[in-house]
């Protein structure tokens, strides 16, 4: 696991080079959505990923965001964001990240989190621990929701679909300390396992949006389940994560929406 580790890092810390490379000279936005926009940066990531680990993982399955896909009948699949928070990245605001999970039987065990711009790489492979650019990272001791900062993030169909998430924004708004929507959901769950946010959901997403942050956060002594509190939050249908001492209130607020109770009561 070792040498694939650091084969996976240097292959994300590549991508994570190109997209610094054409940070701030977008010139070819695609619509795949009113509002989810892939550009040419997003498919030159990509194909460098897909072909490094083509070459290093002959064997493994692969499956990228923007069509990078590849079977062969394998226990091991690669999960590939090659840029998480296209979006940001066309505006040339300032956040997002790539994303790379291994996953072992539909499980993550390995997960590499690259954060271009400010040049950090969070890690974590199962069962031992999780990392900022090699030190080790923890959850925060935040032990209630009321004094917490969260983090989400909307779906590309807010505008139309009846799940948008606006009404959970809401419910947590009152009840939070904070809530934060900086548009990448990777780097939304590496904050949580560092202990800068206490916590995160979203609705919605794709596997590879979340495999390699959700493991990061689990390694980092987190609490990761869907909105229901069980463990299909791989599913793309939600995904609550956090320190674990604020988990069920945060799973109370989505549950009872606007009848949770509000802090202090």
């Amino acid at each position: 696991m070792k040498d694939t580790f650091t084969t996976v890092l240097g292959i994300a810390r590549g991508a994570a080079a190109i997209l610094r490379e054409g940070y701030g000279r977008v010139e070819q936005v695609e619509y795949k959505g009113a509002v989810n926009l892939v550009t040419e940066w997003d498919r030159k990531s990509e194909a460098f990923i897909v072909e490094s680990l083509r070459g290093a993982f002959p064997e493994y399955g692969i499956h990228a965001e923007e069509g990078g896909a590849e079977d062969h009948d394998s226990e091991y699949e690669w999960l590939i964001d090659p840029l998480d928070g296209t979006t940001n990245f066309a505006h040339a605001f300032p956040i997002f990240a790539v994303a790379i999970a291994l996953m072992h039987r539909g499980k993550p065990i390995l997960g590499v989190v690259v954060d271009p711009l400010r040049e950090e790489y969070f890690t974590a492979t199962a069962g031992g621990g999780a990392a900022l650019n090699g030190r080790p990272i923890h959850v925060s001791p935040t032990k209630s929701l009321g004094v917490s900062l969260l983090t989400t993030g909307f779906p590309y169909d807010v505008r139309t679909h009846p799940q948008n998430n606006v009404a959970e924004f809401a419910n947590f708004c009152v009840r939070a300390q904070a809530v934060r929507r900086a548009g990448s959901a990777a780097l939304d769950l590496c904050w949580t396992a560092s202990g800068r946010a206490d916590g995160f959901w979203e609705f919605r997403l794709k596997p590879w949006d979340v495999a390699a942050g959700a493991l990061i956060v689990l390694e980092a002594g987190g609490r990761v389940t869907d909105a229901q509190g069980g463990e299909r939050y791989l599913t793309g249908q939600s995904i609550v994560a956090s320190n674990g001492l604020i988990h069920d209130e945060m799973l109370r607020v989505l549950t009872e929406g606007a009848e949770a109770p509000l802090p202090g009561n």
